[in-house]
């Protein structure tokens, strides 16, 4: 399957939230309590997006992928033990695969699609803070050599800091 990428518009909020919908609910499924009304809701998948900063993944015109990618991080990453402080580093946020179309490869082309454009971008180290209770998730980051440096408790429990050179 060939994924393309893009930049999101207002456009695709619509089909964008429902993605975000369908994931929520079959995480829920999976007894994966990540997600829920409050997060990630419309408001702030419209603020990714007129920040420009929102990507969707599309497969013949239907969004099967969106990530965010930008330099923001809440305070909590401050306590991470980083080990990259030297190189310009982007935090990845929201990474969601339309569940309907996992397990078909698509977040891993996913993220070798964004090291490859960070990469393009000079930047050194990619970032994120990924659910200790999503093994899916967890799975995919460490496979792509992310290693854990630091944990966040939020309001959905812990969450573990992670970091990559690239």
């Amino acid at each position: 399957m060939q994924v393309k990428f893009r930049i999101a518009t207002i456009a695709d909020l619509r089909e964008i939230n429902c993605l975000v919908q369908d994931a929520i609910a079959a995480m829920k499924k999976e007894q994966i309590d990540q997600w829920d009304e409050r997060y990630p809701d419309q408001e702030i998948l419209r603020e990714d997006i007129e920040k420009q900063q929102l990507y969707v993944g599309y497969v013949e015109n239907k969004i099967v992928v969106i990530y965010v990618i930008n330099q923001e991080f809440d305070q909590e990453y401050n306590t991470g033990k980083w080990e990259y402080n030297e190189k310009p580093f982007y935090v990845l946020h929201r990474l969601c695969v339309d569940p309907k179309q996992q397990k078909q490869g698509i977040a891993r082309s996913t993220m070798r699609h964004i090291e490859e454009e960070l990469k393009a971008k000079g930047i050194g180290a990619m970032r994120l803070d990924v659910f200790s209770k999503n093994p899916s998730a967890l799975r995919l980051y460490h496979s792509f050599g992310f290693k854990k440096v630091g944990h966040a408790d939020w309001r959905k429990g812990r969450f573990y800091l992670m970091e990559k050179c690239i």
